[in-house]
């Protein structure tokens, strides 16, 4: 062979084999892209490219493995931990669940109560706790402390005296916080947590006169029916709500008519209070936690929004962005069954609608009030004394024509 027919069938020989070399090695990266899964873990098909298989991919989160362990887990050797000395105790709370009838958890209250008295952390860090209820059973581990901590709570709920009571809730408003220049005289000042809360303990004598002085004043309104029938230890809601409807935002459409969609949102205006008492042993004090909350629309901004049209090439439509006004509180008090709590909230937005001197509510779009929110709380004895006490007065009050009509 010439020596330029031996150079050329080696120039031949080496681009051969380079070209089945990349060849390979293309095929090979085609193959380890094609091996790797998308994060939905949908499988792709045959005739997706390793360019966009491998271009999904880089966005895809790195998921570990199922198979592997990362955490540590033992069986433990199947015996509770002793290291504070705790006991387990078990408390028949059945004397309490039978007489509550009007929830189908009347055991949650044990749990509440008892959260309220020790904290929450105590039962999730050291020492070892538990603390569960059923329907007939508490049970409890923990330390000689809590467990005396726990006793004192369902002694309170499932004693014999411990049946319905009934308590006086009033809530009232005062457009000027000015009744306190003749009022302060007959209270007692009470230390409160809450910012721009005040409280005072009044005699149930000073608590009818003062209730009278303020019906006198054209400012005032009464928003609830006084009496209240709780169990003890259960929690009691009242609320007047009403829902406040407004235009919140606009959808464009494409190949629509028209070309857009209103939005409307819902406010509930209005107040909520719940009232959650536990009297002690004795009946002569009450720890009462309250919640109340009040929610107004003070007054609703317009803001003008183009949209397209069919007709004109823009449209101007009016969405609302609400201007609320709010006020909660969440506190726990304590006071004697002989006294009256009274709480000032403050000049706070009103829980209901303004009126106008005739009685009348005032016009929608109207700017809302404000008014010093005053709720009186009193314990007034046993369910079934009350109601048969109500009941007397409504016998002598109601006339006798002894048959003559």
């Amino acid at each position: 062979m010439s020596p330029k027919l031996y150079c050329l069938s080696l120039c031949f020989s080496i681009c051969s084999i380079s070209t089945f070399v990349g060849s390979a090695i293309g095929q090979l990266k085609f193959r380890e892209v094609g091996t790797v899964r998308p994060a939905s873990n949908e499988e792709t098909g045959d005739d997706v490219s390793g360019e966009a298989v491998g271009t999904a991919n880089k966005a895809a989160p790195t998921l570990e493995p199922r198979g592997l362990t990362i955490t540590k887990v033992s069986a433990g050797d199947g015996v509770l931990p002793r290291d504070h000395n705790q006991k387990w105790r078990e408390y028949d709370i059945r004397p309490y669940t039978s007489r509550v009838t009007t929830t189908e958890r009347p055991e949650q209250a044990v749990i509440d109560w008892i959260l309220r008295e020790t904290g929450t952390e105590v039962w999730f860090t050291e020492p070892f706790g538990i603390l569960n209820a059923g329907k007939d059973t508490l049970r409890v581990y923990h330390t000689d402390e809590m467990q005396s901590v726990v006793r004192d709570v369902v002694d309170r709920l499932v004693s014999s005296r411990a049946e319905s009571h009934a308590f006086g809730v009033r809530l009232v408003t005062v457009g000027n916080p000015n009744w306190r220049a003749k009022a302060l005289p007959l209270m007692q000042s009470v230390t409160v947590q809450s910012a721009g809360v005040d409280a005072w303990l009044l005699s149930k004598e000073n608590a009818v006169i003062l209730v009278g002085e303020l019906r006198k004043r054209v400012d005032f309104r009464e928003h609830n029916s006084p009496n209240l029938l709780i169990h003890n230890g259960q929690s009691q809601t009242i609320s007047a709500l009403h829902p406040r409807n407004y235009t919140r935002s606009v959808q464009l459409r494409e190949n629509a008519f028209p070309a857009y969609e209103l939005e409307m949102g819902q406010i509930q205006e209005g107040y909520s209070l719940q009232i959650s008492p536990l009297l002690a042993l004795d009946e002569r004090s009450v720890d009462a936690i309250l919640k109340c909350q009040i929610d107004q629309v003070e007054k609703l901004l317009p803001v003008n929004i183009d949209v397209p049209t069919v007709t004109t090439s823009r449209q101007t439509v009016q969405v609302q962005v609400p201007q609320l006004v709010s006020w909660r509180l969440h506190e726990r008090f304590r006071w004697p069954t002989d006294q009256v709590l009274l709480l000032s909230c403050g000049v706070v937005a009103t829980p209901a609608a303004e009126r106008t001197p005739l009685g009348l509510p005032k016009l929608l779009g109207a700017d809302r009030g404000r008014a010093d929110a005053l709720l009186f709380i009193e314990s007034n004895g046993k369910a079934s004394q009350t109601l048969l006490g109500d009941q007397r007065s409504a016998d002598r009050s109601s006339p006798n024509y002894r048959g003559r009509y």
